[in-house]
């Protein structure tokens, strides 16, 4: 009997990161919801908390001559937010494969959904603007998020 060799453990998602966000006048449009380019802003804002709760910053990384360029953006409007609505802004990393890693967004208000969504990013070395395999020091933040 030939033998089985166990299936590769599907990547797990890193821990969530949450910062609150106040929704200013300028983030609404003339029907005064927030203008939904707006929430792409959001979704950076969550970003860059998630790197630094994972002790791997952008300014580290770029310190150390790579970036994250986005290759891919998507958001799911359910619901608007408002000015002056207090917001909670959530991120964590759902995978990293080879050179792109995918970060999942969503926006809440009072725990309800507004908005989820996510980005996927290529790991590029700032010196040549060649991608490059996601660095050690940031997979080392979320090892379980490794496809394989």
């Amino acid at each position: 009997m030939p033998e089985q060799t166990p299936a590769a453990a599907a990547p797990q998602p890193s821990a969530k990161s949450c910062l609150q966000y106040v929704v200013c006048y300028g983030d609404t449009d003339m029907m005064g919801v927030v203008y939904y380019a707006n929430y792409l802003v959001l979704f950076e804002r969550a970003r860059t908390k998630l790197l630094q709760d994972l002790g791997f910053p952008y300014r580290k990384m770029e310190a150390q001559g790579f970036a994250l360029p986005i290759l891919e953006a998507h958001a799911d409007y359910r619901a608007p937010a408002t000015y002056e609505d207090v917001l909670e802004l959530w991120a964590w990393v759902e995978w990293i494969k080879g050179a792109r890693l995918k970060v999942c967004c969503e926006v809440r208000r009072d725990g309800r959904l507004l908005v989820s969504g996510h980005t996927v990013h290529a790991c590029m070395r700032i010196a040549d603007k060649r991608p490059v395999r996601v660095i050690p020091e940031l997979i080392a933040c979320c090892p379980q998020c490794v496809a394989e």
